[in-house]
């Protein structure tokens, strides 16, 4: 009894077995373990469309600007660095629109990140690292009150967002002119030169001595016995690559990664299989936050001054380089690394055009013809993938 309980058991070994036998030769069980070409699975990565984007765009200004300094040390200085500032906002936008949200106040936290770090140190003359703490924890309470508005009032982000936008610019403008009397707040620096913290993390180049070492051996150029013509790697460089890294790990290889897909894909099913939705898109919020405010500070680090009109715009190019780096407009699908090519992509553009005759006010445009051949890329290539589905 028992034996023919086996035998006939569904699923069972023996039944598949016979399915196996009296199957057509070279015949699929199961369409969902089918095989595909090498051709699809590239295709099927969503940073394709943006390292397929910066390789056109290198052979264009290679061909265009190859002579001109473009791609000698300090011009890959000068282009990495502007990639480097755009990189660390987009993997937040990234981030965000894979758990299927947008963030438009991105742009207004970095002008109000900043002066949350130079009115203490300058009018309260607070430590600049206790500033830098105070602007982050502010930032990212921002953060989060936007997730919970998003996710308890189930209003678009997009709203909820662009209310802030004008909150933040608004505060800005306000905050600077009430204790400077002017849109600008300078003297950031000299005070950040001075900190061990802030000079450490946020101020300057890395790696100094091996690029003179490097200049005493003839490598790279030197201004003068002393100084190279690249004094070291600006560390926004350094926070951009550490940032990429982390969040690469995090959607590749850890259960959180793989809850930001399931919630940017369909919120209420990985609601029904117990993830955390409200948790995730509130995390997704701060981390957004935090990725500008990071910004911000290593931007008045660098510069020296916090200045109302700071970040305008840059919530757009964000979203820009995440969509460019194949991230879905309806979540549950994009990159990090596509974010960051898309980021590398706006550097060399902005920066190569003043290396060649064309006129900088072309980049805008630029700019949106880019966002649209990467949306209607992207939708190709996931129709071409599904099979037309």
């Amino acid at each position: 009894m028992s034996v023919a309980k086996k035998r006939f058991q569904p699923g069972g070994p023996d039944v598949v077995a016979g399915l196996a036998a009296t199957a057509p030769s070279g015949a699929a069980l199961d369409e969902r373990v089918r095989s595909e070409s090498w051709f699809n699975k590239i295709l099927n990565r969503p940073e394709f469309a943006s390292i397929s984007g910066t390789v056109m765009v290198f052979a264009v200004f290679i061909l265009a600007a190859g002579n001109s300094g473009m791609f000698n040390l300090d011009g890959i200085m000068n282009w990495t660095q502007v990639s480097a500032y755009l990189g660390l906002i987009s993997i937040g936008a990234a981030l965000l629109m894979i758990a299927g949200e947008f963030d438009l106040s991105i742009g207004s936290m970095i002008g109000f990140a900043g002066m949350m770090v130079a009115i203490p140190t300058m009018y309260f003359h607070w430590p600049i690292w206790l500033a830098i703490a105070f602007a982050f924890a502010g930032s990212m309470a921002l953060g989060a009150l936007n997730g919970y508005l998003v996710v308890r009032t189930k209003l678009p982000s997009f709203i909820v967002t662009l209310a802030f936008m004008f909150i933040l610019r608004g505060l800005t403008l306000a905050l600077s002119i009430q204790f400077a009397d002017r849109t600008i707040i300078s003297g950031v620096g000299d005070v950040a030169a001075q900190d061990w913290f802030a000079r450490t993390l946020f101020q300057g180049v890395a790696f100094h001595d091996l690029m003179l070492r490097l200049g005493q051996m003839g490598w790279i150029r030197m201004v003068d016995a002393n100084t190279p013509l690249v004094p070291g790697v600006p560390k926004v460089i350094l926070w951009w690559m550490l940032l990429a890294g982390l969040g690469a790990f995090l959607l590749a290889k850890t259960r959180f990664g793989n809850w930001i897909f399931a919630v940017g894909g369909d919120a209420n099913a990985a609601k029904n299989v117990g993830v955390p939705v409200k948790r995730v898109k509130i995390s997704m919020f701060v981390l957004t936050a935090f990725c500008a405010c990071l910004f911000a500070v290593l931007q008045v680090c660098d510069i020296g001054s916090a200045a109302a009109d700071r970040g305008l715009q840059k919530e757009f190019e964000a979203i820009i380089a995440a969509v460019i780096g194949g991230s879905l407009l309806t979540g549950g699908y994009g990159s990090v690394i596509g974010a960051c090519f898309g980021a590398l992509i706006f550097g060399v553009v902005q920066i190569g055009i003043g290396y060649t005759d064309v006129n900088s006010d072309w980049f805008r445009v630029f700019l949106g013809l880019m966002l649209l051949l990467a949306v209607l890329f992207n939708h190709y290539v996931r129709r071409r993938v599904g099979g037309g589905r």
